[in-house]
């Protein structure tokens, strides 16, 4: 069952008009990666709601803060050309972050994200690259088990804005039963 504009807009009340932007766009893209059903819809638009700040944000905010300036060099990411720190920052509904991401994601959209990392913050490719996370991380198993708080690390290395999710997980479960 596809998400609706008016479903969506109760989950994430601030997404406003880009709602309308996002859902044919996000439903392709759940699609694709078998994100269907009430559990996988709702943990999946709960975390790319909190991610995206309600679909407001598709490119990470640079102060650069100092937790930015540590994107700089680290391998793990595959930042290993001076710039890629600001280059790969987070972008795309589930902020897709460092050169080795961005190469992952790329190959498996068939987008040269290396040379135009722009490309993520475009609606479908800000939902493909979601979508394409998610399922490469195993989150649909996950969210069949209801185990919101693991998919929340998977996502963020942690629990950070643990209550925003959760309120949003509970939001969309009551949205989409």
């Amino acid at each position: 069952m596809p998400v609706t504009t008016q479903q969506l807009l109760q989950i994430l009340p601030n997404a406003g008009s880009v709602a309308g932007v996002f859902v044919p766009v996000l439903n392709t893209a759940m699609n694709r990666y078998q994100i269907v059903g009430p559990k996988r819809v709702a943990a999946f638009i709960a975390q790319i709601g909190h991610e995206s700040g309600q679909l407001k944000y598709v490119k990470e905010i640079w102060g650069p803060t100092a937790a930015q300036m540590r994107y700089e060099g680290r391998a793990d990411l595959g930042n290993t050309q001076f710039g890629d720190g600001s280059k790969y920052r987070g972008r795309g509904l589930i902020q897709i972050t460092g050169r080795a991401n961005y190469k992952a994601c790329g190959d498996a959209l068939g987008l040269d994200l290396i040379n135009q990392p722009e490309l993520l913050e475009k609606p479908q490719h800000a939902c493909m690259s979601a979508a394409w996370y998610w399922a490469t991380r195993g989150l649909n198993t996950l969210a069949d088990a209801g185990k919101f708080d693991t998919i929340t690390k998977r996502i963020n290395g942690g629990q950070n804005g643990a209550a925003d999710r959760q309120m949003l997980y509970a939001r969309a479960l009551k949205v989409l039963a």
